[in-house]
């Protein structure tokens, strides 16, 4: 039923056209401390009053029982091996607790803002009811079973078990996915009292209120709502619908008073229509301009029954395949960042403040949008994005998996029906959120074969995901018909046999990791010009891109060595290396209407032993506790933000291998001066990418002070650090060829290969061994190889030029190379094979060399086979 009146004499007489202001609220009763938590997964009985929980331990909730993922390296890290909790299971939670006496013949409910992954509930030892999913709000009616202004108890059950094939989660997204699913109560619980007549408490743990922008122009705005109205009394009753849009000073811009006549346990839906003469529109971080929305119903006393009092920003959204997203008519190019909720110390269970922290670190960065990553986000973070004016991508937890027997060919009914709930209480509860720009209804559901172990799922055979993803889509769509819908897809082009799927939702998102899973990053653009030629009327976006970065590990170069995206290997510059190749071609796409990066914070996951962290994904572009912002956070800073940034690259790599380096330096400033140990190695002005560069500077030895000032309109802004340069590295570069990361622990201070030009870089496994003054095997065992030179920086001076050999593959005879210094053969028709004394022993030779005003020239040339070297020492002589 629905109702769809204009304001008339009856409602007028209530005096509904004054502000609501002040109109009575709800009780909400927040239930937070005095809990008890036992995570015992064979326990039975918990529920019953008599049940003893003494030994139980006192917990507040929110709350989790799980810490996951820790770091290697050296600390303070909240999480250590031995505070690690990864259990998945079962938690029971008890709460005793007096119930309001002001409750008393009130329509009483308990809501739970998130439970994981499902949840039974108890009052008094009457079983309320269950819900299935971790991520949504749902309310429970309690008003049979609460006793007003008495002692109450209220049990949960709690079951965070991982799917398995028939276990009790099998039909509870998600089934698998690259994070990890944390347990328990990890979002509030209150108590929730209204009058009988109310607005309705059980509709997907929405508000019951909806409001849309149906038109905007000529000033004006038309904003439609539906309310939906229950009355939970004996008897009918009349009511007035009285809805407003409150503007920033607190008057009313647009009202709608409606009265309504509802019978005992009847529910109905009233429309209405607020016209705004002078609309005030929402227009992103721009301007997030919000209205408050006041609903209130009165009965035919004047009394309040039930309030609420919602944000509302007046705006309008489409996605155009040629212009991209348009907000009220302009085109708006949105760049941004993939977000989970968890940090060190907390998990999921965090509180409103840190939501708060993450939402200032990432517009600190300068990104217009969020990919609310990867199921239903709290109110927390939409109510900051209505606020700041960032643009969300909502989606639910439909992630890689929907089948979990090797002999499963389709998800079961209860998926099904679960997936569609999801997405239901995701699209009820954020409706009415000027934020959120687009819902979401899958992720990388076309993988296909063994994935790695962190996704939680033994195989990954997803027989024909397209049935799903079209039942969600229609959903959607009759949900909201307004909001674009979209997904995130890994494998189009890339994977043998993925099922193209991106054409089933309004638009998509291409999760593209060229780079890092693939490579070189410079493949990222033809990759996307194919997706964009073959669906031309489909807007196109990047949904995820990226690389790990760990923060202990460095290179002198990012494309020294091999970098390993499935293990040890990531370095922290080779993860901004990654992000100014990839942003430099997104940017140049006129054609995408969106990209976010993976991620805006490291998080946990499942089975990863990945740079410095385990169970950890160090994509993020800050660190699981949010202390350490990496490089590449500050090079988005540079191009994103409006604010003056300036920021030296590096600054966690301090004890320097070479006398000789670039300096990079992050700058969003019209000039930017770099100045070392107080003398100016001059201005850049300009710079590309916001990246300025200074080659070849020259360190002293011992501790070197930079100074990178930017110089802006209102004042200059500069970042300052300090690197060291042992004394024995003075003039000396003792280069680890074929290697990524600065080697560590050896005894020998040794840089990442860097100065060279050509040939490859690559590595033995095994043990090896051989000559005295040879580099250790951990050096030894990498090498270049090809045609290639090395550009050694050295000032002029004597040198003696050392270098180490291990033959790898070939037998004598059958790889001769030739190595020449500054242009003079120094090694004729050399042969590692043949003049190693064993099997992969080490081979040295030493040549006493000059360096002259253009430092040295290393060359390797083959003539049978390819050359190749370990190692290259050049270190100062009498």
């Amino acid at each position: 039923m629905t109702i769809k009146l204009a304001a008339s004499a009856f409602a007028l007489t209530l005096a509904a056209t004054s502000s609501l202001a002040s109109a009575a609220e709800r009780l909400t009763v927040p239930l937070t401390d005095g809990w008890r938590f036992t995570q015992d997964d064979t326990l039975t009985g918990a529920e019953a009053p008599s049940f003893d929980d003494k030994a139980w331990a006192a917990v507040s909730v929110p709350h989790t029982w799980n810490r996951a993922g820790y770091y290697l390296s050296d600390g303070p890290h909240l999480h250590t091996p031995a505070t690690i909790n990864a259990k998945q299971g079962v938690g029971w939670y008890r709460l005793a607790f007096t119930a309001p006496a002001a409750i008393k013949d009130k329509a009483t409910w308990l809501q739970f803002d998130a439970a994981s992954r499902k949840a039974s509930v108890w009052l008094n030892g009457v079983h309320l009811g269950d819900h299935a999913g971790g991520f949504s709000r749902f309310r429970l009616d309690a008003s049979q079973a609460i006793r007003p202004g008495q002692p109450n108890l209220l049990v949960v059950r709690v079951d965070a078990s991982r799917p398995v094939a028939g276990g009790a989660t099998a039909d509870t997204l998600p089934l698998g996915g690259d994070f990890f699913v944390h347990g328990g109560l990890y979002r509030g619980v209150s108590l929730v009292a209204t009058d009988k007549a109310h607005f309705d408490m059980l509709d997907f743990g929405g508000s019951g209120v909806y409001a849309r922008t149906t038109a905007i122009g000529d000033g004006k705005a038309t904003v439609a709502v539906r309310s939906k109205l229950r009355n939970d009394a004996k008897r009918g009753v009349k009511l007035v619908l009285t809805t407003q849009l409150v503007d920033a000073s607190g008057a009313v811009a647009a009202q709608v008073v409606t009265p309504v006549s509802l019978s005992a346990g009847q529910s109905t839906e009233v429309a209405q229509d607020l016209v705004l003469a002078a609309a005030h529109l929402w227009q992103g971080v721009k301007d997030p301009y919000l209205y408050r929305l006041k609903s209130v119903i009165k009965d035919a006393r004047g009394q309040v029954g039930d309030s609420l009092d919602q944000g509302f920003g007046v705006r309008q959204i489409r996605i155009d395949p040629e212009k991209g997203l348009i907000l009220n008519g302009q085109p708006l190019r949105l760049h941004g960042v993939g977000y989970h909720q968890d940090r060190e110390g907390k998990g999921w269970a965090v509180s409103a403040a840190d939501t708060a922290q993450d939402m200032a670190i990432i517009r600190e960065m300068g990104a217009n949008t969020i990919r609310l990553t990867h199921y239903q986000h709290g109110t927390a973070i939409h109510e900051l994005a209505d606020q700041y004016g960032l643009i969300l991508w909502d989606e639910i937890p439909f992630v890689s998996v929907m089948t979990l027997a090797a002999d499963q060919i389709e998800p079961t009914p209860g998926l099904v029906a679960d997936a569609r709930q999801q997405l239901q209480e995701l699209i009820r509860q954020n409706y009415n959120h000027a934020s959120v720009g687009v819902w979401g209804i899958a992720n990388e559901v076309d993988l296909r074969g063994t994935p790695p172990s962190f996704m939680g799922a033994a195989k990954i055979v997803q027989r024909d995901p397209i049935p799903l993803l079209k039942d969600l889509q229609a959903l959607a769509k009759a949900e909201d018909p307004d909001r674009a819908t979209t997904q995130a897809t890994c494998c189009e082009g890339l994977q043998p046999n993925a099922p193209e799927v991106a054409a089933i939702t309004d638009t998509s998102g291409a999760n593209r990791y060229f780079g890092w899973y693939y490579t070189p990053s410079e493949l990222l653009g033809p990759a996307l010009d194919a997706l964009r030629k073959k669906r031309p009327d489909k807007s196109l976006s990047v949904s995820e891109y990226g690389a790990g970065g760990a923060i202990s590990q460095h290179t002198d170069d990012p494309l020294g060595g091999p970098f390993d995206s499935f293990g040890r290997i990531q370095p922290e510059e080779y993860q901004a290396f990654v992000h100014e190749k990839n942003w430099a071609i997104l940017d140049s796409k006129p054609y995408l209407w969106a990209s976010w990066l993976w991620n805006s914070f490291d998080f946990a996951t499942g089975d990863r032993h990945e740079g410095d962290a385990e169970s950890i994904n160090t994509k993020g572009l800050v660190t699981y506790d949010r202390q350490v912002k990496k490089d590449a956070f500050y090079f988005y800073k540079a191009n994103w933000s409006a604010e003056p940034s300036v920021h030296i690259a590096g600054r966690r790599y301090v004890d320097r291998a070479y006398p000789v380096t670039d300096v990079r330096v992050y700058s969003n400033a019209p000039s930017t001066d770099l100045v070392l140990n107080g003398r100016s190695l001059g201005a850049l002005a300009d710079c590309p990418q916001k990246i300025c560069v200074w080659k070849s500077v020259r360190l002293a030895s011992g501790d070197n002070t930079l100074v990178a000032q930017g110089h802006f309109e209102m004042g200059p802004t500069e970042d300052r650090l300090t690197w060291r340069l042992a004394p024995e590295g003075k003039d000396r570069f003792t280069i680890d060829s074929g290697a990524l990361l600065v080697p560590a622990g050896l005894g020998v201070r040794m840089g990442s290969d860097a100065f060279f030009a050509g040939g490859a870089a690559k590595a033995m496994t095994g043990q090896g061994g051989g000559e005295p003054g040879a580099a250790p095997w951990p050096v030894a065992r990498t090498y270049r190889e090809g045609d290639f030179r090395y550009q050694i920086p050295a000032a002029p001076g004597r040198y003696t030029v050392t270098l180490t050999f291990v033959e790898p593959t070939y037998a004598k005879g059958e790889r001769v190379f030739d190595v020449l210094i500054n242009d003079k053969v120094a090694l004729s028709d050399f042969d590692v094979a043949g003049a190693a004394k064993g099997e992969r022993a080490t081979v040295v030779r030493s040549v006493p060399v000059e360096a002259t005003d253009a430092g040295l020239t290393i060359t390797f040339k083959g003539k049978t086979g390819k050359a190749i070297v370990s190692s290259v020492d050049v270190a100062p002589r009498p």
